[in-house]
């Protein structure tokens, strides 16, 4: 009977474990707050892969998203999704992504996201890698991106949901 009781008190804390990684995760930079960054698992030898976050300016001067770096990746970029004429394109933001005075901007699937190009490794679910986004206000943070199943949708399919103060 302890060891049944030993073992299930070993399963709960390893599916908490887990389930506290998927939970959204915050950092602040100066007026702005950066919500949930998630990727999703890419298949292997996919070359390209994506970031999602939330950014919400709480200052009264509005800032832009200029830059981001990663190890795992020769090449990133902010990129913008959109439907022109029935079909999704893809673009980048060359000047960067505005994030408005007291304003919330999400990134996530179909929409903005920051392109990671040329992979050096797959995005596996359960793992972290290291993202560094430039503000040409705020300068730059370091954040860590959970990376989420391959259909990962983030904290519902919106960085910024589920964080106090932090929903559309």
């Amino acid at each position: 009977m302890s060891r049944f009781i030993g073992r299930t008190a070993i399963a709960a804390l390893a599916l908490l474990g887990v389930s506290t990684f998927a939970f959204a995760h915050d950092y602040t930079l100066k007026s702005l707050s950066i919500a949930h960054p998630y990727a999703r698992a890419t298949a292997p030898g996919a070359p390209v892969g994506a970031a999602y976050l939330g950014i919400e300016n709480k200052g009264s001067t509005p800032d832009t998203l200029v830059a981001a770096k990663s190890p795992i990746a020769g090449t990133v970029q902010i990129h913008e999704m959109s439907m022109d004429g029935g079909m999704m394109k893809m673009r980048a933001l060359p000047n960067g992504l505005p994030i408005p005075a007291g304003g919330k901007v999400s990134l996530a699937p179909s929409g903005y996201h920051i392109m990671l190009m040329n992979l050096k490794q797959p995005l596996v679910a359960g793992q972290s890698f290291p993202l560094t986004l430039t503000f040409a206000k705020a300068g730059s943070i370091d954040v860590d991106v959970n990376v989420e199943s391959m259909g990962a949708m983030g904290a519902g399919g919106d960085p910024m949901k589920g964080m106090p103060g932090m929903g559309h």
